[in-house]
């Protein structure tokens, strides 16, 4: 009987998490009409969502839970998560192999709507190796072209060519390297070779002024499955300078 409740208690699939979070299915996996005086009920709500978080991270304090439970279970304005919501997006770190070595790459990808359903995409990749090759030249206040360049038809580019090890601090301010596309490029002339997927976790920003992620554990007893692995308070602009950090687009 344990064996089996622990199998009802498991959050076994991401779509079941939201299930969950909402309010939308019974304890034991029956997904609820949407007639049904449950759906979506609060009160409900509130039991499933502290069996959602991992009770073993301590940074996630009992009064940090009830604050985002409160929240999100608030009858003049609950929030829900949608699958089809945008705002969330997947982190997987996979294995592949580079010039014989094996190598790890964090791949971050999101759903896309299409006329008929939806597929996931990549958005942004993150490889250590890339940065190693941008922003080494801590000594880059030098580097520029003059404002009166175009009087010289910019034949003054031959000192930012000529110096490849410095070329990205000749570029604006808000250029980063592109990971996804440094790495397609790298794919597509067969440097790269896929091997395995080694974890997958998820960020969720659909929750106006939370964030949370959401992380799978394999262990035993209850507390297992797809569960909320970190969360925090973060207002609108805060959580684009997360999602900047997330992506590692961060430049000394």
């Amino acid at each position: 009987m344990n064996d089996v409740a622990s199998l009802y208690a498991a959050t076994k699939q991401v779509n079941q998490f939201f299930r969950r979070f909402n309010n939308e299915e019974d304890a034991k996996g029956v997904k609820y009409s949407v007639k049904d005086k449950n759906f979506r009920n609060n009160d409900k709500r509130r039991e499933y969502l502290m069996i959602l978080f991992d009770n073993q991270n301590r940074n996630m304090t009992p009064k940090l839970k009830t604050q985002f439970i409160d929240y999100v279970t608030n009858k003049e304005k609950s929030h829900y998560i949608d699958f089809h919501g945008g705002k969330w997006f997947a982190q997987v770190e996979a294995e592949f192999t580079h010039k014989g070595k094996e190598k790890e790459i964090t791949l971050y990808l999101e759903l896309q709507e299409e006329i008929q359903g939806s597929k996931w995409v990549l958005i942004n990749a993150y490889y250590p190796e890339f940065d190693q090759v941008f922003y080494q030249n801590k000594e880059n206040k030098s580097k520029f072209l003059h404002p009166l360049s175009h009087e010289l038809d910019f034949m003054n580019l031959q000192k930012v060519f000529s110096d490849s090890k410095s070329s990205e601090y000749y570029a604006a301010d808000h250029f980063y390297p592109d990971h996804l596309s440094l790495f397609l490029y790298e794919l597509k002339k067969g440097t790269f070779k896929f091997k395995t997927v080694r974890q997958t976790k998820f960020h969720f920003f659909q929750v106006d002024n939370w964030y949370f992620e959401l992380s799978k554990f394999n262990r035993g007893g209850y507390n297992t499955g797809w569960l909320v692995s970190n969360l925090f308070p973060i207002n609108e602009e805060q959580k684009k300078k997360l999602t900047k950090f997330i992506f590692r687009e961060q430049k000394d």
